[in-house]
């Protein structure tokens, strides 16, 4: 492991930029497509970003945590970096697939590694119609919003609207309202992986919604459809004993 070459890269975050360069000094810097392990310094807004930028490489991603949550990094530690990334952990993620059509006739596609959300952009609450496979399940959902999450992503939006801590090695996609009005008490579904969702906007002029896929924004959407992208893999490496799938048990025993 000691010949391994490592890429770092950090947040604007004072610590993380404090920390890049110390680091850096310590254990060297390569580019990107050289690097046989990526460090990440930051929060899950950064991991999240880098896993996005670098899916096309083969290359893991170890993140340290410089920021606030840190629900997908380690903890922060300078010395034995090189010894706790060869004990590390691997967790495999695929992410959501978004496609959304929207009102000026531009289609958007965007990939989600936590979840695709469908938020009103008015004062007024959002009409959804979703339909899973081809099949209307829910012929009306006013609401502020409704997304769909990923296991990996269940613990964050997901789990402040509401919706279920899912394992990481489940097939199952948490489909959950956000503020649901009518049904009132509608509070979502478990679906297979394979599931394919699709939101109609009814009265898009009057209640505009967009769709959101990890930061990705596309406006007045007329309708979205989410399905699992298995041809893209995330590797992610975890400390021995706090991988994803400890990260989630604990989390519904806080």
């Amino acid at each position: 492991m000691s010949g391994e070459k490592l890429s770092f890269v950090a947040s604007r975050a004072d610590q993380a930029t404090a920390s890049f360069d110390k680091l850096s000094n310590m254990y060297g810097n390569v580019a990107l497509e050289d690097a046989d392990i990526i460090v990440a310094l930051g929060g899950d807004g950064l991991m999240l970003e880098t896993l996005h930028s670098t899916q096309h490489l083969p290359t893991p991603v170890y993140g340290m945590n410089c920021g606030s949550v840190g629900f997908l990094m380690n903890a922060y530690a300078e010395d034995d970096l090189i010894t706790r990334l060869a004990e590390a952990e691997e967790a495999v993620i695929h992410p959501l697939k978004m496609q959304a059509h929207c009102g000026d006739g531009t289609d958007i596609t965007a990939l989600a590694i936590n979840e695709v959300s469908m938020l009103r952009q008015g004062p007024q609450a959002a009409k959804l119609r979703i339909s899973v496979d081809g099949r209307e399940r829910l012929s009306e959902l006013v609401c502020d919003g409704a997304l769909v999450s990923t296991p990996a992503g269940s613990t964050a939006y997901n789990y402040s609207a509401h919706g279920p801590i899912l394992p990481i090695g489940a097939d199952i996609l948490a489909l959950t309202a956000v503020a649901a009005f009518r049904p009132r008490r509608w509070r979502g579904a478990l679906l297979p992986m394979s599931a394919r969702v699709r939101f109609d906007v009814l009265e898009p002029e009057k209640r505009p919604v967009a769709a959101v896929a990890d930061g990705k924004e596309a406006q007045d959407v007329l309708w979205v459809e989410i399905f699992n992208e298995p041809g893209v893999s995330h590797r992610i490496l975890f400390d021995p004993g706090h991988g994803l799938e400890e990260r989630l048990i604990r989390e519904q025993f806080v």
